[in-house]
């Protein structure tokens, strides 16, 4: 049950200045597609225990302060509202961050499909004037988005050529990646999807789309694992949400069925006690978590990955390896130890993949073994992801580890440890032996 103090606060008052939304009418508008147009209710109308259901972390408030300050907590708590405010121009980042003169060229000098969007909660991480923090350089574009180099493709993974019906990808035998939008709250620049942004008249966000890919799934028996990812499907309202969720738990082959998202990260008010409601009904139901830093770890994360667990639902982080961002072991290590406090499961760590514009994000693979030499053994191995690379040309994902095992003797394998000491196991057929 939620701690009844976090929603006793009385709602601020407005402020005297304007807040950053001033250009709210030139967002896109995320619910056109996903909902009948419906706009959120006004704030008062109902109790404040249903809009309200996260603690006002000092940061925040201290942003809001400065930035927001005619927005109320509750409209700040609203997911809605988050979305429908995602800062989009150069203008109003710089407001916030003071942009460097090359994250300025970068936004209005666009090189890619990508676009940039920031929910106001993320906008409130990446404060401050040094453009080379992590979270800073994982959601802001910079020039060296503009440098493609060799064996950089849209579609490294070939995806699309995995693809019988649009949204569909097929690559494994018994598990399908269903693509249900192409929205995100928040946009990394490395997103190994960029491609699927700027393409035209191509909306996922289409039931005729997703009643074929849903024959496509159920046409198939062999399919009993099903990914929603996108985009973000947790930037659907919970109707069209469920709306997927019963008609895949309604094919009788369909065992498992997760949901990629980066929402906890980014838009951690978008789990609510009514979406953790709904989602418990469709057990066994996994969610992977998309993140990047420890600095992502912040109390409002924490409530959401809570409550998700506390809801039943599996929890693993994806976490892609960024030059410079949390390529070191130290940092690693305090970002998968905080996510076990929130009882996420380090799942995966990826190999950045060669999207164009990229190679500023990629570090050397023998960096990513470093990074598991520097776990393996040194912490729980709860605590230790997988290193993989998704193949390039679509070989799917490879797991990657350092040398442990170093030789063989006539006595059996030779083990290099953590610590870096040799040891032998008797890896030899058995001899009989008399025992009489």
């Amino acid at each position: 049950m939620e701690n009844e103090t976090l929603f006793n606060e009385d709602a601020e008052p407005p402020g005297t200045m304007p807040g950053l939304v001033a250009a709210h009418d030139e967002v896109t508008n995320f619910f056109s597609s996903s909902e009948n147009n419906t706009q959120p209710s006004p704030a008062k109308s109902k109790p404040e225990r249903l809009y309200f259901p996260f603690k006002d972390s000092p940061r925040a408030k201290a942003f809001r302060k400065v930035f927001y300050p005619e927005i109320t907590r509750i409209e700040w708590f609203d997911w809605r509202w988050q979305l429908q405010n995602a800062i989009r121009d150069a203008h109003t980042l710089d407001a916030i961050i003071g942009l460097s003169d090359n994250e300025r060229q970068a936004m209005m000098n666009p090189s890619g499909d990508l676009p940039f969007a920031v929910t106001p909660y993320y906008a409130s991480l990446i404060t401050g004037l040094d453009p080379s923090a992590p979270l800073r350089r994982s959601v802001v574009p910079v020039v060296d988005e503009c440098l493609h180099t060799k064996g950089e493709e849209e579609d490294p993974l070939c995806e699309d050529a995995d693809s019988p019906v649009p949204g569909i990808v097929h690559r494994y035998p018994d598990r399908v990646l269903f693509l249900v939008t192409d929205i995100c709250a928040t946009y990394c620049r490395y997103c190994t999807r960029s491609r699927i942004f700027g393409r035209q008249h191509q909306c996922f966000i289409d039931t005729a789309k997703w009643e074929r890919a849903l024959d496509y799934i159920a046409s198939n028996t062999n399919i009993r694992d099903v990914l929603l990812s996108g985009g973000d499907p947790l930037t659907l309202t919970d109707d069209k949400l469920e709306w997927l969720l019963s008609r895949l738990k309604a094919i009788s082959h369909v065992e498992i069925i997760r949901i990629g998202t980066k929402a906890p990260a980014v838009l951690p008010q978008r789990i609510t006690p009514a979406l953790t409601s709904m989602l418990k009904k469709y057990h066994p139901l996994w969610m992977s978590i998309h993140v990047t830093h420890p600095d992502e770890l912040t109390p409002e994360m924490s409530t959401a990955c809570i409550r998700l667990a506390d809801a039943g639902i599996p929890l693993g982080s994806q976490t892609v390896l960024l030059s410079g961002i949390n390529d070191n072991v130290a940092t690693m290590t305090r970002l998968m130890h905080g996510l076990m406090q929130i009882r996420v499961r380090p799942y995966y760590l990826y190999q950045c993949d060669p999207i164009p514009g990229s190679s500023h994000f990629r570090t050397p693979i023998s960096k990513g073994l470093e990074i598991i030499q520097g776990l393996r053994g040194h912490t729980t191995g709860y605590a230790v992801p997988t290193y993989v690379v998704d193949a390039p040309g679509g070989g799917g994902k490879i797991p990657l580890l350092p040398e442990y095992a170093i030789g063989r003797d006539p006595d059996g394998l030779l083990m290099r440890n953590y610590e870096g000491r040799t040891f032998r196991y008797p890896d030899n057929a058995a001899e009989s032996k008399d025992i009489h």
